[in-house]
């Protein structure tokens, strides 16, 4: 039985969450995706529920690589995972003030825009507690996978946590994510396929 309130889209974290995490990488051909990514994602675009993509890129700021990196490093992404309804890039640090890089929720809300989906139909997955505390102020809903850089107050702090980005896909695919600790133990076809799917909005 599908949950009364449908996602819309997902909105994912890029380094860490649908790659694996090389700093301040430039290099189109260090993009790895993680475990898992492309069935997730392919998951979603069954399901009609658009997919993008939400990330700090804090290296343009400091030097290290510049927006046409951040972009060919994107396209790659974008070869390999998508094709996704939004990419939405933060080439800020930390200290700048702006209001896109996330834990702030402006990244978010423009990419919800996007996509035309209302921000409590939007869910973001990511591995660090920005992600998800974007999500939280932006009103939608965050789901944290973590990894080795995850620090364990963040995992505390997290509405909804999933060990895996399977797990946390196949958790939202009858709508919005419920319990602190998403687990989802159907076969992955199963998941992707069973129920009618969710149109969004243009």
């Amino acid at each position: 039985m599908n949950r009364a309130h449908p996602v819309k889209a997902v909105l994912f974290d890029r380094d860490g969450t649908l790659v694996e995490d090389v700093p301040y990488n430039g290099d189109p051909d260090l993009v790895r995706p993680v475990a898992g990514a492309r069935e997730a994602l392919a998951g979603l675009r069954e399901r009609g529920i658009a997919t993008g993509v939400v990330t700090n890129q804090s290296g343009v700021a400091r030097g290290l690589l510049t927006e046409a990196d951040v972009r060919r490093v994107n396209h790659r992404v974008d070869e390999l995972l998508g094709p996704f309804d939004v990419f939405a890039v933060c080439p800020h640090g930390p200290d700048d003030g702006c209001r896109c890089r996330k834990p702030q929720p402006g990244m978010v809300l423009w990419a919800a825009g996007r996509v035309c989906a209302h921000p409590a139909d939007v869910v973001v997955i990511g591995d660090i507690g920005a992600d998800v505390e974007a999500a939280r102020r932006a009103g939608a809903h965050g789901i944290l996978v973590p990894n080795a850089q995850t620090r364990p107050e963040e995992v505390a702090d997290a509405d909804h946590v999933a060990p895996d980005l399977t797990t946390a896909v196949r958790a939202v695919l009858g709508g919005v994510p419920r319990g602190r600790v998403l687990a989802d133990e159907r076969p992955v076809q199963e998941a992707f396929t069973s129920g009618p799917g969710h149109r969004r909005c243009r």
